[in-house]
C-alpha cells in the first residue's frame, strides 16, 4: 500500500510517516498544497492524508480540486477544527473521512485500513485479459482451465498494474513509483526481474497472453 501524507508540519509529518510505515506501508510526505495536487495526480497511490493545519481553506481548495479532476483516490482528512459544520464542509468537499486532533495513532491505522478495504471492495476479485486471470483473494494466476500457480506480493502487483492498463504500456518508471515508491533506490533492472518471474509462470501455465516489451520503455499485456 502506497500513501500520500500531505502535511505542513515538518515534525509532525515524520512522526506520522515513521507510525505508518510500521504497518508494511510506502508512505510519501509533501508539504504544500501544491505538491500535494501533483503528486495524488499521479494515480500511484492507495490512499491521501491531508493535514494542513494552517489553512482549513488550503485542505478544502485541495480535495476540490482532485474530485473535479476526477481523481477518486480515497481521501483522509486530520483537523484540529471539531465544530460539525467543518465535518460536513469537508465531507461535502469530497473528503472520505474526517478524524479530529488529537487522535491515536491506532485510530488512524484503522481508519486507513478501512478506507483501502473499501476501495478494494469496488474492484472485481478476478480480473482477466485474455486467457490470462487473476485471482485477487487467493494472489494467483490462472489460466482457461483453472490450473493456477500463487504469485509473490511484487509479481501480483506488477501483474495487476499491467492488466488495469491493457493495451497501453505501462511505464518502468510508474512500476518502480507504485511498487517501490518515489524514493527507492529500484533500477530499470529490478522490474525487469520480477518481469521475467511472471513470463515464467505464465509459460509455465500454458497461458497464451504475452507481456511485450517495449525497449526502454516499458510493457503492456499482449494477446497472441
Amino acid at each position: 500500500m502506497r500513501i500520500l501524507l500531505i502535511n505542513d508540519d515538518l515534525r509532525t509529518s515524520q512522526g506520522l510517516a515513521e507510525f505508518l510505515q510500521r504497518s508494511q506501508a510506502g508512505v510519501d510526505v509533501v508539504y504544500t498544497t501544491e505538491e500535494g495536487i501533483e503528486c495524488a495526480n499521479s494515480q500511484i497511490y492507495d490512499i491521501v492524508i491531508l493535514d494542513i493545519s494552517h489553512s482549513q481553506e488550503k485542505s478544502l481548495l485541495l480535495v476540490d480540486q482532485l474530485r473535479k479532476a476526477g481523481n477518486s483516490v480515497p481521501l483522509l482528512m486530520l483537523s484540529s477544527l471539531t465544530e460539525t459544520d467543518d465535518i460536513v464542509e469537508a465531507l461535502d468537499a469530497g473528503a472520505d473521512d474526517y478524524l479530529k486532533k488529537p487522535f491515536d495513532l491506532a485510530e488512524l491505522a484503522a481508519r486507513v485500513r478501512a478506507l483501502t478495504r473499501r476501495k478494494g471492495e469496488l474492484k472485481e476479485d478476478k480480473i482477466s485479459y485474455g486467457d490470462l486471470f487473476l485471482n485477487k483473494s487467493t494472489c494467483e494466476i490462472q489460466n482457461q482451465k483453472g490450473d493456477s500457480t500463487r504469485l509473490s506480493l511484487k509479481e501480483f502487483s506488477i501483474l495487476e498494474l499491467l492488466l488495469e492498463s491493457k493495451n497501453n504500456v505501462l511505464k518502468k518508471e510508474k512500476i518502480i513509483e507504485k511498487i517501490w515508491g518515489g524514493n527507492s533506490d529500484a533500477e530499470y533492472n529490478n522490474v525487469e526481474v520480477y518481469i521475467s518471474f511472471l513470463r515464467k509462470k505464465m509459460e509455465q501455465l500454458g497461458i497464451r497472453t504475452k507481456i511485450r516489451t517495449f525497449r526502454g520503455i516499458g510493457y503492456s499485456l499482449e494477446l497472441s
